[in-house]
């Protein structure tokens, strides 16, 4: 499949991202993520591998639409986790 990345056309087959991403450890997640074999890897740690670009000359938008078109399925970011309250602890420690 023929896709734009940060203006480059480039020709991206299902199975080259695989092969690709195969031997690659998926960083932690924490935006947009998509699953490749059973792993799920951030859509810019794909992007950055297959295109062999800079991360910051392409968008999670183009990586998901190409990697959608593909026929990988791609997550929305997880929830963040709601911020501690630090008050709550202090009646643990019995001050």
């Amino acid at each position: 499949m023929r896709c734009v990345i940060a203006r480059f056309p480039f020709d991206l087959i299902k199975s080259e991202v695989e092969q690709s991403m195969s031997g690659i450890t998926p960083e932690p997640v924490t935006g947009v993520s998509v699953t490749i074999d059973r792993r799920v890897y951030p859509v810019m740690q794909v992007g950055e591998v297959i295109t062999r670009q800079n991360r910051r000359d392409f968008t999670v938008v183009e990586m998901r639409r190409a990697l959608t078109r593909l026929g990988f399925t791609c997550h929305d970011a997880p929830p963040a986790a709601p911020a501690r309250d630090a008050r709550a602890d202090e009646g643990a420690l019995g001050w």
